[in-house]
């Protein structure tokens, strides 16, 4: 029994630490925290974590802003099934060696 909740909480111990390892991190060159600011919100946009943060408020959404949402979550839908379109013809050619 010992010897499974060692393994238990070695793998919890792990898997902790390589959540707190993914955070984003950026570095402050001569004390410029402007620049550093700026960094560190367009890695926040780029991985998705702006999204995330948004999507879990609580507060009242208007119908217009749903309406936004919305046509925004599709357009970036269609776009990546565009994409990943586009991209499967190229790698159908390149299989095919044409």
């Amino acid at each position: 029994m010992n010897t499974i909740a060692k393994r238990v909480t070695g793998f919890m111990t792990r898997n902790h630490q390589l959540q707190q390892e993914r955070g984003i991190r950026v570095k402050v060159f001569s004390n410029d925290l402007d620049k550093a600011l700026t960094i560190l919100q367009k890695k926040m946009q780029s991985s998705g974590m702006e999204r995330l943060i948004k999507g879990t408020q609580t507060h009242h959404i208007k119908n217009s802003e749903k309406k936004v949402l919305a046509r925004k979550n599709l357009e970036r839908r269609i776009k990546s099934i565009d994409f990943a379109r586009k991209l499967q013809s190229i790698l159908i050619k390149k299989v095919r060696g044409l």
